[in-house]
């Protein structure tokens, strides 16, 4: 974290020789301030005016920092998480030089995408952490609908699709000190206006844009905008301790439940699978071809053919 937050301050003209060397003595945390600044410079493609415009949100959004361009939006907004900013703080970057989705994956973060992170405090205990990412996707297949898009799908654990094509990945991190969650940053990358040819030849195939499936461009600041109204709204039920209709939301919308997948879980072996449902916590329910059945809590399940 402390390297990124380096680089953007050099990137930016605020860090000096002269400073680096201050940083080396009184610490990161004492240039927060700077960080905010530059978050609220102006910047080309997605405006903060734009969004806030008749945002329908209590505290979603109402601040907002923007920067043309991080590592990660997700590390910065763990910065400024312990740098007093408010609930529901979104966090915005132009373009990200080396995002990183679930298991340290690469995420490709180009001009034209909508990458943003929202620091939230939802007073929760860890094993509803999950339902926050789930939740999450919901909001996200939500927004899509409001735009246009027939038939949005969550793929657990954090990925929508668009007929069968990843359009949306989710990075949901807790920050927390021994038993307390102090904040969770929800990371969203969607893939609105970039140029697919643009990605590693080995995403292309898999991957969709909002531009694509529409027919023409969308406008970022007006899809984040949605997407903070949405989010808010099942944020509210998942505060509320509306578990069931989150789920009863992304069953409807799933695109796991039904399939043949290979289970991939740290520090285990393989396993195919056939995908039952979502457990009331979150986890995946997979019949094992031995027929027992498992709840997968964490890992990675790769829909098979």
């Amino acid at each position: 974290m402390e390297n990124e937050i380096i680089k953007l301050l050099k990137r930016e003209g605020k860090l000096s020789d002269e400073a680096f060397d201050e940083l080396k003595s009184v610490g990161l945390n004492s240039f927060s301030d700077i960080i905010k600044e530059v978050g609220k410079e102006p910047t080309e493609y997605i405006k903060v005016e734009d969004i806030q415009e008749d945002l329908n949100t209590d505290f979603i959004g109402k601040n907002i920092y923007i920067y043309k361009e991080v590592m990660s939006t997700n590390t910065v907004a763990k910065f400024l998480s312990a740098n007093n900013v408010e609930n529901g703080t979104v966090i915005i970057s132009e373009k990200q030089s080396d995002a990183k989705g679930r298991l340290g994956r690469s995420w490709q973060s180009p001009l034209g995408g909508i990458w943003l992170s929202i620091i939230i405090n939802p007073n929760v205990d860890h094993s509803k952490i999950p339902m926050i990412t789930l939740a999450t996707g919901v909001s996200v297949a939500k927004t899509l609908e409001k735009l246009g898009i027939e038939n949005p799908e969550i793929k657990w654990p954090n990925d929508v699709m668009i007929n069968g094509k990843k359009v949306c990945g989710i990075l949901t991190e807790a920050i927390a000190t021994f038993n307390t969650i102090e904040n969770v940053i929800i990371g969203v990358g969607i893939d609105a206006n970039i140029d697919i040819n643009s990605l590693p030849e080995e995403l292309q195939e898999g991957t969709t844009t909002l531009s694509r499936e529409l027919g023409n461009e969308v406008s970022e600041s007006e899809v984040i905008k949605i997407f903070l109204e949405e989010f808010e709204k099942v944020g509210g039920e998942f505060i509320a301790g509306g578990y069931e209709n989150i789920l009863k939301e992304w069953r409807k919308r799933s695109y796991s439940i039904g399939k043949i997948v290979e289970v991939k879980k740290p520090f285990s072996k393989s396993y195919d699978g056939y995908v039952l449902g979502i457990s009331r916590e979150g986890s995946l329910v997979v019949e094992k071809i031995d027929g027992t059945i498992e709840k997968v809590i964490s890992g990675e399940c790769i829909i098979k053919n």
